[in-house]
């Protein structure tokens, strides 16, 4: 796990008068969803990034942007895979015309001192996947400074995220980046104890690295979802119907043991909400969690369980959580998932919560206000919460000392065509 010394902060520059008349890159997360006309449904992770532009705004730096959109084919971009409608959307937050370049590898292009400029689509680059570092090498000759403000694409080894850092004259953390490292560094690196983590999802496949990493740490693990329900079989109890991964009961045993040989707790369900099938107009029974039929599926935890898990809670000192515990989607199979966010606002713990399903299950309930800090990162935040060093995270850390250039600036790349 990384403290706030080991990366330079895009603050720390500002704040030493560093940023004034430097051109600025900023490796940004604007993969935004898009409706079938192109047009921008969601503008958080625009919202998210102006923290970091503004502060390099208002220290006269000329502000580069690029960042990924979508999945293009590298060499051949195509008018869907265009940051113009992210640049449209930029210029209106700002106020100011944000101008959007094309063909930009080679920095022949213009941009005024004190403006605000989006590089096209970085994936639409021949050499960006694979991290390319003669790619990284043209980039950083003719920038001054490299900011990562994209943790949700931290877990990715790609040129913009990894190599650049590597390659550019001074490499830092943007806001939004620091923000994250700094929030799972208390949560996870040295937290308030007990430490509490709830992951919940449908499959133990998806999540097995995490509930193996985490087990390793924490007080507490709570499991949910179809993800209770394998460990409930690893018990030996009947899931009937149930969503659930036979072949990974072994596993879901051995991280049970492992937990119990550090005197740690696994949180499961004494009580459970069932039904015939997964629909809202469902026949639904509460049913002890060894006690269910055979013709029956669990989807939610039950009362005596969200009274339960609610203690629990209460008493923590530091909350992460990832996933929902039941089909919360549909109101019959919410109340679990509600009470736990509910449960979790009302801690006095430290809470962390990340990943798609609980962001929307903190929408859902209203309770992000008082969730401490709601991390932007999908894969990187399940990759941290793992355990492992992140690329781009460790790039940054590389970058933390003096003369810590790791790749020479070159001076030529043959690269990518105009955006269609």
């Amino acid at each position: 796990m990384m403290s706030s010394a080991d990366f330079i902060r895009l603050e720390d520059l500002a704040r030493d008068g560093r940023l004034r008349g430097q051109r600025v890159f900023i490796r940004a997360d604007f993969n935004v969803p898009l409706d079938s006309d192109g047009r921008i449904t969601d503008d958080t992770r625009i919202r998210a990034a102006l923290p970091g532009i503004r502060l390099c705004l208002e220290h006269g730096a000329t502000v580069l942007l690029s960042s990924h959109l979508g999945r293009p084919q590298e060499g051949a971009l195509h008018a869907q895979d265009s940051l113009a409608p992210v640049a449209a959307r930029l210029g209106e937050l700002l106020g100011t015309a944000v101008a959007l370049v094309g063909d930009w590898v080679g920095g022949a292009f213009g941009a005024a001192a004190g403006s605000v400029t989006m590089l096209e689509n970085c994936r639409g680059n021949r050499g960006e996947k694979a991290d390319d570092a003669r790619l990284a090498a043209c980039i950083a000759s003719w920038i001054d400074i490299y900011v990562n403000d994209a943790f949700g694409t931290a877990h990715r080894a790609e040129c913009t995220t990894h190599a650049l850092a590597l390659a550019a004259p001074l490499a830092c953390a943007g806001p939004l980046m620091a923000a994250e490292l700094d929030a799972l560094g208390r949560a996870l690196a040295a937290p308030a104890r007990p430490l509490v983590a709830v992951v919940g999802g449908s499959k133990v496949s998806t999540k097995l690295a995490v509930l193996e990493g985490l087990a390793e740490r924490v007080d507490v693990l709570v499991v949910g979802g179809g993800i209770a329900n394998t460990f409930l079989a690893a018990q030996g109890c009947a899931v009937g119907t149930s969503l659930h991964e036979a072949g990974l009961i072994d596993a879901a045993a051995r991280i049970s043991r492992r937990l119990a040989a550090r005197g740690a707790r696994l949180w499961l369900p004494d009580d459970v909400v069932t039904a015939d099938r997964c629909a809202a107009d469902a026949r639904i029974t509460v049913r002890a969690s060894d006690a269910i039929g055979a013709d029956e599926m669990i989807l939610d935890i039950g009362p005596a369980s969200r009274v339960a898990l609610s203690g629990v809670l209460a008493a923590a000192g530091t909350v992460v959580w990832n996933g929902p515990l039941g089909v919360f989607e549909l109101a019959p199979f919410a109340a679990g998932t509600q009470a736990l966010a509910e449960a979790i606002a009302a801690s006095p713990g430290y809470s962390i919560a990340g990943g798609g399903d609980t962001l929307a299950a903190i929408g859902a309930f209203g309770v992000g206000a008082q969730i401490d800090y709601i991390s932007t990162g999908g894969g990187a935040f399940l990759e941290f919460l793992e355990g492992r060093e992140l690329p781009a995270v460790a790039a940054l850390r590389a970058r933390a000392h003096p003369h810590s250039r790791r790749i020479a600036p070159g001076t030529h790349f043959e690269n990518e065509p105009e955006a269609a």
